[in-house]
């Protein structure tokens, strides 16, 4: 809540009709309880939960996490300008080595999971159903 705070007691957001906070899934801001508390504490505020598998925000954490491990650990950097510059060459390296993924999940296979999950699911609540009747 310190980086909300900070951020919706400024303009334009202390004002705003509605500023959206997109979070992932963690612990510290999941389900309904931490909604509520961000819209008790500033009622503009609303909380947008990304999906909880592969979320495009789990994809920016990996990015940072690479850039933290390759690039700016050991901190030993004498001024801001070194740390630009190596920021700098890992984003052209980065992007000249980069591919896009090839998603292979089709229509047809989430039609075929679908399928799997509703035969499962109408299994086991047949299986229970007999068994409260014996």
């Amino acid at each position: 809540m310190n980086l909300v705070t900070q951020v919706m007691s400024q303009e334009p957001y202390a004002s705003a009709k509605r500023v959206f906070w997109i979070v992932d899934n963690g612990s510290s801001h999941r389900g309904k309880k931490a909604a509520d508390r961000l819209t008790a504490a500033f009622p503009n505020a609303i909380l947008v939960h990304t999906p909880v598998h592969a979320s495009w925000l789990n994809q920016v954490e990996i990015f940072f996490s690479i850039v933290q491990r390759k690039v700016v650990s050991p901190n030993d950097f004498t001024d801001l300008t070194q740390v630009r510059d190596r920021l700098r060459a890992f984003e052209d390296r980065y992007n000249a080595t980069a591919q896009p993924y090839q998603w292979k999940f089709t229509a047809s296979d989430l039609d075929d999971l679908l399928a799997r999950l509703d035969r499962h699911t109408t299994d086991h609540q047949e299986e229970s159903s007999s068994r409260l009747a014996a």
